[in-house]
């Protein structure tokens, strides 16, 4: 028998091409020391419930009821659950057609997509279309379905902030586009310069590449940044100028840990702006309920809303939506109930705000904790965590250590991050699987560990750290900057 269709050496050469660094080498090894029985802390994946972060109870009532609706005739039920679980969990019930086992429409319920909209106009104070919003299996299906429809083959390129979250990588690899780099200032708190974009288009140009979209992920991933509102309205102005559809990555809305950059979306800039941005500018914005202090990370649950798109292509991305037939519709109801949420007064209202609250504070914290432990590190330098969940450190790693990683055939912050795994059970990612400034090493952590743990996490780090720069030092100073 010949080379058959799915023997490697014939496979879709996109496929090969993709890397996703967050579940990579170092996530494989983890595994397998896990399999061994050594203790391993997955700080690798924003993904809070697998590291101890609690569930909110509402929603979960709500969606309990509604994947047992015959609960609902039984007496009993107003004794375990309160009353307004009970109602809500009526009111989803009634927009399907079927309950949670029915497809729903290829866009998602219409009724939840109406609470989405309503979302939309309490936070940027315009009104939204639930026309244009789709709901999704997470946010990472909405973004794999638009980038879809934008990269027509090689010659297409989407800028994407450097350091990156890889699954714009990964993607844009799979559709057979070109990633377009723009790198993040890290002296400058991870900070964008106008300027900076404008070189990377010019150099993508030169290269045949035609730029047709343009990613900002706010707050930032790895990077932990929040865009400022002069910032987002340099962006738009440069999306307009180029012609760009502008991406926005808002995930992490729910997650600020300071309180002198708040969260703003691009939506809102762009209206705030006026004609002809507001009118002009193709802006595709993205949630889910994954991240905030909700974390439902395996429900996959999100949405994408579309500003400025022409109804043609809306009809073409709900054509594309429906060869899945429908999102999930338990997800869809998480949606819902993250987006209209208890209200002061309701039963469960004060239970909702502790939890939340409790949640979002304890991430400053640690935001904090983990901040101020890699700054107390040697050769370790590390931006403040403004939002999102990740720390991103720079490693300064001594000449020896990076010959020492080219010996044994690894990237350097590889090198390390795969020693920190051996010594410490941490399971972290090399700055490398999202993309840095030639030369410079980082490792991205997730700020999830457990509170209680984090000082005992953050002290083993320290002592294998500082070990590990005494060994490869050998006499060569170098002074913190």
């Amino acid at each position: 028998m010949g080379i058959k269709a799915l023997d490697y050496e014939t496979l879709n050469e996109n496929v090969k091409k993709v890397q996703y660094a967050v579940r990579g080498e170092l996530y494989l090894r983890a595994s397998e020391l896990q399999k061994e029985g050594k203790k391993i802390i997955f700080t690798n994946v924003g993904n809070p419930h697998a590291l101890g972060q609690k569930p909110l109870t509402f929603p979960r009532q709500v969606v309990a009821l509604c994947q047992a609706p015959f609960l609902l005739d039984d007496p009993i039920v107003g004794l375990i659950f309160p009353a307004d679980a009970i109602a809500r969990a009526k009111h989803y019930l009634s927009m399907t057609s079927g309950g949670l086992g029915a497809y729903s429409d290829s866009r998602g319920l219409p009724g939840i997509r109406k609470e989405v909209a309503e979302f939309i106009k309490r936070r940027d104070g315009y009104p939204s279309d639930p026309e244009l919003i789709f709901l999704t299996d997470g946010a990472s299906k909405g973004v794999m379905q638009i980038l879809n429809c934008i990269i027509r083959g090689q010659g297409d390129g989407v800028l994407v902030p450097v350091p990156q979250y890889p699954l714009y990588s990964a993607t844009i690899s799979l559709f057979g586009g070109s990633l377009v780099p723009y790198y993040l200032e890290e002296t400058a708190n991870w900070g964008l310069d106008v300027n900076n974009l404008r070189q990377s288009v010019a150099e993508a140009r030169f290269k045949g590449i035609t730029v047709r979209a343009m990613v900002i992920i706010n707050p930032g991933n790895p990077t932990g940044q929040c865009l400022s509102e002069a910032n987002l309205r340099e962006i738009l102005n440069f999306c307009y100028q180029e012609n760009l559809v502008l991406l926005g990555d808002e995930v992490y809305q729910q997650n600020i840990y300071q309180d002198e950059r708040p969260f703003i979306s691009a939506r809102k800039v762009m209206m705030d702006m006026g004609p002809p941005i507001s009118k002009e500018v193709q802006l595709v914005s993205f949630h889910t309920v994954s991240k905030g202090y909700w974390g439902e990370c395996g429900q996959r649950g999100g949405y994408f809303e579309m500003t400025n798109i022409p109804p043609q292509t809306v009809d073409e991305i709900y054509k594309i939506a429906s060869i899945s037939l429908s999102p999930n519709v338990p997800a869809q109801i998480f949606m819902g109930l993250m987006v209209n949420p208890l209200k002061p007064g309701d039963i469960s209202y004060e239970q909702y705000v502790r939890e939340s609250k409790g949640i979002l504070e304890s991430l400053r914290r640690r935001a904090r904790i983990m901040t101020d432990g890699f700054n107390s590190c040697k050769n370790v330098v590390c931006n403040f965590t403004e939002g999102a969940m990740y720390s991103f450190p720079q490693i300064r790693l001594p000449p020896k250590a990076i010959e020492a990683a080219e010996k044994a055939e690894k990237v350097p912050d590889v090198f390390y991050c795969l020693k920190l795994l051996e010594a410490t059970g941490i399971s972290t990612v090399p700055g490398s699987g999202f993309g840095q400034k030639e030369g410079v090493f980082h490792l991205r952590t997730t700020i999830l560990p457990a509170e209680e743990d984090m000082p005992e996490i953050m002290s083993s780090f320290k002592k294998f750290n500082d070990q590990f720069m005494e060994q490869y030092e050998d006499n060569w100073s170098h002074s913190r900057m």
